[in-house]
This record gives C-alpha cells, structure tokens and sequence, in this order.
C-alpha cells in the first residue's frame, strides 16, 4: 500500500476527482470555516502564561469540593487531550472503519475508507483510497478531543503552529464514525481551520500569533484546555495570594479579589452565558480571549443582522430563545443559573421541572385533566422539547445524522406530549 502524500495541507481527494483519475486520487483546493475547538482541564500540566491565572489546581487548594464537582461536567469535558479515557470512539478492529465509498459495489468509483488506529498511547485517522490492490493512504494524529461525549466527539490536529480538524466524528446516537459536520460527503479532506474565535469558548486559553479572528494559528505551548474556573471568575492569583495570607492569620471577609458571576446584574450574568451559548452570528471588535466577565458582551462583540424567524434554530442560541420566553420576561431575576448548576453535573432533564412548579401549579396546564398528577414530573419534554438543529447535520455515506437540542423558548408547543 503506497503512502500518499500531501503537497499542501489544503488538499482535498474528492469523488469528483477520483472518478477523473481512477487509480489515484486528484488534488483540490479547500477552504472551509471554524469548527468547535479544543479543550481540557489537565491545563496544570501546561504552562500559564496570562498574567494573574494560576489554573485550576490553586483553586481546589481551598474549594476542593467544588473544583472536583466541577471536574465532572460537561463544561469541563468539553474537550480533553487525547487518552484511552477521553476517547469515546471504537479503535478495535471491527469497528474502527468508516466506508464512504465501496469500490466492489460496482459503483465505478474508488473505495474512500476512513480507518481509526491506535498505537500505544497515540491515536490517529487514516484515510485509505483508490483501487485494490493500489491503494493510497494518509493519517493525522489526534491531538486534541472536542466533546464530553454526551453528543458525540470531533478530534483536531497539529501542524505545526496551525490547528485543524479531523475529517472523522464520533457520535454517541448509535455509538458510531461519522463525517465531521461541515465536511462534504465523499472528501477526505484534512485542512478545516480551527479558528481563535472557536477556541475562545472551547478552551480557557490559547494565545493565537497573529490578532486575524480567521487564523489558525497559535502558540501551542500556551495551551490550557478545558473551561477552568478562571474562564467565569477571572484571574485569581491575587485571590490565592490573599487567601493564602489571611488564612494564616484571620478570616478574608468580603475579599473582591475575586470574581462571583451570582453578584453580578441580571444582565451582566446573561452575558457570561451568552459569551459561548448565544450563537456565532457576531463580530467580534476585540482579539479572541479579551472578554472579561461581569462586563458588556456589546464591549467585545457587535450581533450580526439576521433574518427575523419565527422559529429560531436551536444550536447555539440557548440566552436568545430564553429571552424570548414569557417566563423571563415576566420574572426579572430569572438567569440561566436558575435552573443550572454550573458546578455540578447536569441532571435529567426533567428534574428541571421542580424548578418551573416553584412559579406554576401544575392543575392549570391545559393537559391536567387529561393526564392528571403524572405531568408534575416533565414539564421539560412539552414546554422545553428537543427539536433538530439545521447548522449540524453531517452527511456520511448517504445518510444524514440530524443533532436535537433542548429548545430554551419556553411556551407551549403543540404536539408536544410527555414521552
């Protein structure tokens, strides 16, 4: 089996060439937009270098309890280093192969197989085409895991100074490999950026060399992975210094060294959570990783104009569709944290109803009579349903794979029934 070999990283082995060339596989050009980024808390094993952060492992000197809650969230999970652990995919023989394109179904195309290795403690993608028994290859490592897992995963990879995505995802409906979402059905393609804007809510930190929102290109020995307690409460190594004197002589009482996002204004607090879960249409007037809690996200980011919908999709947009709930508007300390813990796991859905009986009685939903004390349970699945999003629905050998998220407008959905 041959090795192929990229001349430039922005390559693309398409079935449209592939059926010009047959035996081999024709070079084109890509370019493509961001993906979801990288991350992961074993940060204390990295260098920090942003003045005033001293990662996690400071903080857990004194909240212990918290930090190891915490720990187990899907905000902290949301991309880790590459281990057997963090990995949800399959590398086992068997199950460790995608098959895009089969060249004995007599199609009269070449084969596109995209096959999951392990060697060691390293993992990678390998992509294998043409025409046995000449056949082509190339593989990435994976280098950085996206994803706790609850949806599903996508890898990234180093070239260099420059951080890509991988063209193979794992989803967890169906524990199986799928096309990375944005990639086109029938590529193999290894050059997506991963842009500053991405890694600024997939990552507490990575300090991008040039100040273009649209580069890829970083300082990789910057690198703390994970959203760490410094992303929502600052820089804490005047805190720790503090803390660290006044408990070797008398109680810090009211110390402000420190940033507690529950002190902060209704508004300030939607910001924090809107900083990552309010969508991408935006552009942003600062460099990536400016953004300070507790101020205006209108300091660092200007909202895109978009098309009034009457239906917003749901990927991304969780503070938008909230605000738009008669809840909200008629409850002027409702935030995000009213229902979420952020320091905690997430909990079942439908233990969230407790919190919506504490406004409403559940003998004035319209299905009361009809399916009695039983709804008390799951306000969540008629009011708060999961609904397919449009923005991710990779394509992978014909079939498509639809991502559902929790719509944040809370109202009554017709149709909409307990499971």
């Amino acid at each position: 089996m041959k090795k192929l070999k990229f001349a430039h990283l922005g390559m693309r082995y398409t079935t449209q060439c592939l059926r010009s060339a047959r035996a081999a596989s024709q070079v084109c050009l890509g370019l493509l937009l961001c993906v979801a980024g990288v991350a992961q808390a074993q940060q204390n094993s990295h260098p920090i270098l942003r003045p005033g952060y001293v990662g996690d492992a400071t903080c857990l000197e004194c909240h212990k309890d918290v930090g190891e809650s915490y720990a187990r969230t899907a905000h902290h999970l949301t991309s880790q280093l590459p281990g057997a652990e963090s990995i949800r995919g399959h590398f086992e023989e068997g199950s460790n192969v995608l098959t895009i394109i089969d060249a004995a179904n007599g199609a009269g195309l070449p084969s596109l197989q995209f096959r999951m290795d392990r060697e060691g403690d390293r993992f990678f993608e390998t992509v294998i085409t043409g025409y046995a028994p000449h056949l082509y290859e190339s593989r990435e490592s994976i280098d950085l895991v996206t994803g706790s897992g609850k949806r599903g995963q996508t890898y990234l990879y180093w070239h260099g100074d420059k951080l890509f995505e991988l063209p193979v995802s794992y989803w967890s409906d169906g524990a199986q490999w799928i096309n990375s979402p944005g990639y086109r059905n029938g590529t193999a393609d290894f050059s997506r950026p991963v842009q500053a804007g991405c890694m600024e809510c997939h990552s507490t930190y990575l300090r991008p060399l040039y100040e273009d929102p649209f580069s890829n290109r970083f300082d990789r020995s910057t690198l703390v992975p994970g959203i760490s307690c410094e992303t929502c409460h600052g820089p804490g190594a005047d805190h720790a210094a503090k803390e660290r004197k006044h408990l070797a002589h008398a109680p810090n009482i009211g110390d402000k060294s420190i940033l507690n996002p529950s002190r902060f204004s209704r508004d300030r607090q939607l910001d924090l959570c809107a900083w990552c879960h309010n969508g991408i249409q935006r552009k942003p007037l600062t460099p990536a990783f400016s953004y300070m809690p507790g101020k205006p996200l209108a300091d660092f980011f200007t909202p895109l104009q978009t098309a009034p919908v009457e239906h917003p999709d749901v990927h991304g947009n969780q503070v938008g569709l909230l605000e738009r709930s008669r809840c909200f508007k008629s409850s002027p300390n409702m935030t995000c944290s009213t229902c979420h813990d952020t320091h905690a796991q997430e909990r079942p859905a439908a233990s969230y109803s407790s919190r919506c009986l504490t406004c409403h009685q559940w003998q004035t939903c319209g299905v009361a009579k009809a399916l009695g004390e039983k709804i008390k349970s799951n306000c969540i699945d008629c009011h708060m349903p999961n609904e397919p999003t449009a923005v991710i629905v990779p394509q992978t050998a014909g079939h498509e794979v639809h991502a559902s998220m929790r719509d944040h407008w809370i109202k009554v959905y017709p149709g909409a029934h307990l499971p």
